[in-house]
């Protein structure tokens, strides 16, 4: 990696670090830009439009951890159920463990944003498309109907998403738990 794709990429990671621990508006370009180490005038470099641009590369990176995260809990069990449950159990484990962040990776932004920016909730809603998709392709690789999978996706995406929040604040992974209970019912 070149020092210029070095300081491109460390802008990015620590937004999309930044934006998920601060949200959007508590995170400045200034912090970016220091706990980053990149170059000052690298910012506006590599991002003209500013922080909004920076914010939709920070949410399409971190969609593409994240969707990773996804298939590569699902591919751990062959079965639909069993392995979203899996997965949820996993996630569940380690958001109470180390206060993980990452597995709510896009809600500070596009909360904060949807109403402000169209070109941040665009990329907010490209993340939820790509994570719900991960679950749809699941279903569908193991016999579901196409438009049966991909509700499926957005439902068992939402109660996760919504779980791991609720986790979050409760400190306990019993919200998480309860939407991987309630998998097999939802599932058959």
């Amino acid at each position: 990696m070149s020092k210029k794709e070095n300081s491109r990429t460390r802008l990015i990671q620590t937004a999309s670090r930044l934006f998920q621990l601060q949200g959007y508006h508590g995170t400045g370009l200034n912090q970016i830009t220091k706990e980053s180490g990149a170059p000052k005038g690298s910012l506006y470099y590599y991002f003209p439009s500013g922080k909004e641009q920076l914010a939709i590369e920070a949410v399409q990176l971190t969609t593409a951890k994240v969707t990773e995260r996804i298939e590569r809990g699902l591919e751990k069990q062959e079965e639909p159920v069993n392995a979203i449950q899996y997965f949820i159990k996993d996630l569940a484990d380690q958001a109470v463990r180390e206060g993980e962040t990452s597995g709510v990776p896009v809600a500070a932004v596009a909360l904060e944003t949807t109403n402000a920016s169209e070109p941040i909730r665009q990329a907010c809603h490209a993340a939820y498309e790509q994570f719900q998709q991960a679950f749809a392709k699941k279903l569908k690789n193991n016999g579901y109907a196409e438009k049966r999978a991909e509700e499926l996706g957005v439902l068992i995406n939402s109660m996760i998403e919504g779980a791991f929040l609720v986790s979050l604040t409760t400190r306990s992974k019993t919200p998480l738990l309860l939407v991987a209970d309630q998998i097999p019912a939802l599932l058959k």
